[in-house]
C-alpha cells in the first residue's frame, strides 16, 4: 500500500477558478505578442487609416458605404463620436494591456527585472499614445487605467513629454539587456538593437511633429534618426500574414467591403514622373466572376464614382493578403533625415535616394507580382536620375512628394500628420488636395483632427464637455488644429 499525503489548505476554494488564472499571473511575454498585433492591425492599419486615406487623397472612398460619405465630405460621418469609437476603444484597450505588462516588470511582478520586455512595452506604449494624441489632440492619459472613473483630459504637449520619457526609458532598459522575450516578439524576435533603433526612429518622428512649435529641433531629429541607423534599424514590419485566411487588415477590409480604390491625385504624380510604381498603384481589377476588369481611377470628391460598387481600380497590394504591414518603414526614417537636412540647407540627396529606393522596393515586394511587373537591374537607378531636375529645383518639395507617394502604401496616418504639420509650419503642403468638397460655402470641411470616441463621450463628463452638445457637437474637428499644428487643444 502506498501512503498518499494530501495537504489541506486553509484557503477557501469556493468560487475560485483554478483552471483559468488571472491576468496578474500570466507571463507578460504572452501579452506583448497581442500588443504588437493590435498596434498594427487595429490602431495603425484599421479604420483610422481607411478614413484618413480619403482625407489625404492617397486612396478613394467608394462602394456607396461609409467611405463614400467620407469621400463626399459628409460632415456628420467625419465628426460623429461613433465614427471612430471602435478604434478609440481598441487603442485604449491595447494601452491597458501594455500598462499591465509594465506593472508585471516591476519589483515583485511575474516579469520583474525583465528589462527587454519592459523596453518593448515602453516603445509600443509611446507609439499608441502618439497615435491617439496625433489624431484626437488632447486626450485622457495620466489618470487612465486606475481607480478614477472619469479621467481628466491632458494637454497634447504634456502627453508628448510623456512619450519622450517612455522612449528614453526604453533605451535605458534595452541597454540593461535581456533575452527573455524571443519568439514572443513578432517584430524583431527579441533583437534589442533593432528595438533600440525603433525607439530612436519614433523619437525622431515625434520631435519632427513639434517643429512648428520649436524651430530649433531639427538637429536633434537628425541625431535621433542617425542613432536609429547606427543601431541597425532598417524598418519595422508586422510580417505574419499568409494570404490564406490570415490576411493583413487592408486586404481583409478590401475583400469584405470593396470600399477603397486608387486616387487620381496619387496616380497623376506617378504618371507625371513616369514612376515605375504606377502600374502597381493603379491596377485594373476584376472584382467578380461576372464583373469585367475596370479601368477607372477615383477622382477625389466625385459623388457618382463614390456611389459605385466594384468600379474603381485598386492598388495591387490590396489583393495580396500576405503583404506585410508597417510599424515604421525604412523610407520614413530616411525621408525624415532628408527633410531636416533640406530645411537646414544641408545636402540631403543621399538620404532622399535611399528613401525613394526603399519605397520602390516596398511597392514591388507587396504588389509587384499581383500587378505582373518586376524590377529590372536599372529600374531604380534610372528613376533616380529622372528626378534630378525636380530635386534640384526644390529639394524639400520633391522630398515631401516622394514621402507622400511612399506612405500611400499603408502609412497614411503619418501623411495626415505631415499635411497638418506643414500647413502650420510652411503655410501649405507640397501635394495639392483636389477634392472640391474640402471647402463648402467658405467653410472648411477637411478634418483638422478626428472626433473623440463615443464610449467616453457618453460616460466621461470631461470628454463629453470637450466634444460638445447639440449642433456644436464634433464641430471642433473642422475648426481647431491639434497643439503641434498651432491649436490649443
Amino acid at each position: 500500500m502506498i501512503a498518499v499525503s494530501l495537504e489541506m489548505s486553509d484557503e477557501p476554494k469556493i468560487n475560485k477558478d483554478e483552471q483559468h488564472p488571472s491576468t496578474g499571473v500570466v507571463d507578460g511575454r504572452l501579452q506583448i505578442t497581442d500588443a504588437e498585433v493590435a498596434t498594427v492591425y487595429s490602431v495603425l492599419c484599421g479604420s483610422y487609416a481607411w478614413y484618413v486615406s480619403s482625407y489625404t487623397e492617397q486612396l478613394f472612398g467608394t462602394g456607396n458605404g461609409q467611405l463614400k460619405d467620407v469621400e463626399i465630405r459628409r460632415l456628420s460621418e467625419m465628426s460623429a463620436s461613433t465614427s471612430f469609437d471602435n478604434e478609440w476603444n481598441s487603442t485604449y484597450l491595447n494601452l491597458n494591456n501594455l500598462v499591465v505588462i509594465k506593472s508585471k516588470c516591476a519589483e515583485g511582478g511575474v516579469n520583474a527585472d525583465q528589462y527587454d520586455l519592459l523596453g518593448m512595452e515602453q516603445t509600443l506604449e509611446a507609439l499608441n499614445w502618439g497615435t491617439l494624441t496625433d489624431l484626437h489632440g488632447d486626450i485622457p492619459c495620466s489618470q487612465c487605467f486606475g481607480d478614477i472613473s472619469a479621467p481628466k483630459i491632458d494637454k497634447q504637449d504634456i502627453i508628448y513629454n510623456h512619450i519622450f520619457e517612455l522612449l528614453d526609458s526604453a533605451q535605458i532598459n534595452f541597454a540593461k539587456g535581456g533575452d527573455n522575450v524571443g519568439s514572443h516578439d513578432l517584430l524583431f524576435s527579441g533583437d534589442l538593437s533593432k528595438w533600440e533603433g525603433l525607439a530612436h526612429a519614433l523619437k525622431a518622428r515625434y520631435l519632427l511633429h513639434t517643429y512648428g512649435r520649436n524651430k530649433a529641433v531639427l538637429n536633434t531629429v537628425i541625431k535621433e534618426a542617425n542613432e536609429a541607423i547606427a543601431a541597425g534599424f532598417t524598418g519595422c514590419n508586422l510580417d505574419i500574414f499568409n494570404g490564406n485566411g490570415a490576411d493583413n487588415s487592408w486586404s481583409a477590409y478590401f475583400w469584405s467591403r470593396e470600399y477603397i480604390g486608387s486616387s487620381k491625385t496619387v496616380d497623376d504624380l506617378l504618371l507625371d514622373r513616369k514612376d515605375p510604381r504606377e502600374p502597381i498603384y493603379n491596377l485594373k481589377y476584376k472584382y467578380g466572376k461576372n464583373v469585367p476588369i475596370t479601368d477607372a481611377v477615383g477622382i477625389p470628391g466625385n459623388k457618382d464614382q463614390a456611389e459605385e460598387t466594384e468600379a474603381i481600380n485598386i492598388p495591387a497590394w490590396l489583393n495580396n493578403g500576405a503583404a506585410y504591414l508597417h510599424v515604421f518603414s525604412k523610407s520614413e526614417l530616411y525621408f525624415i533625415l532628408a527633410e531636416c537636412k533640406a530645411r537646414l540647407g544641408l545636402d540631403a540627396k543621399a538620404d532622399f535616394e535611399t528613401a525613394v529606393t526603399a519605397s520602390i522596393d516596398d511597392y514591388f515586394d507587396t504588389g509587384g507580382s499581383v500587378a505582373g511587373v518586376k524590377l529590372t537591374d536599372t529600374t531604380i537607378s534610372d528613376y533616380l536620375v529622372s528626378l534630378k531636375d525636380r530635386y534640384g529645383a526644390n529639394p524639400l518639395k520633391e522630398i515631401m512628394i516622394q514621402k507622400y507617394i511612399a506612405q500611400t502604401r499603408d502609412e497614411q496616418l503619418e501623411t495626415y500628420n505631415d499635411m497638418r504639420r506643414c500647413r502650420y509650419t510652411d503655410g501649405s503642403y507640397y501635394v495639392k488636395m483636389t477634392n472640391p468638397n474640402n471647402t463648402v460655402n467658405g467653410s472648411n470641411c477637411w478634418p483638422l483632427r478626428l472626433p473623440y470616441g463615443n464610449s467616453d463621450v457618453v460616460s466621461n463628463p470631461n470628454v463629453k464637455a470637450a466634444f460638445g452638445t447639440g449642433n456644436s457637437a464634433g464641430a471642433y474637428v473642422f475648426t481647431e488644429p491639434v497643439w503641434w499644428a498651432g491649436g490649443q487643444r
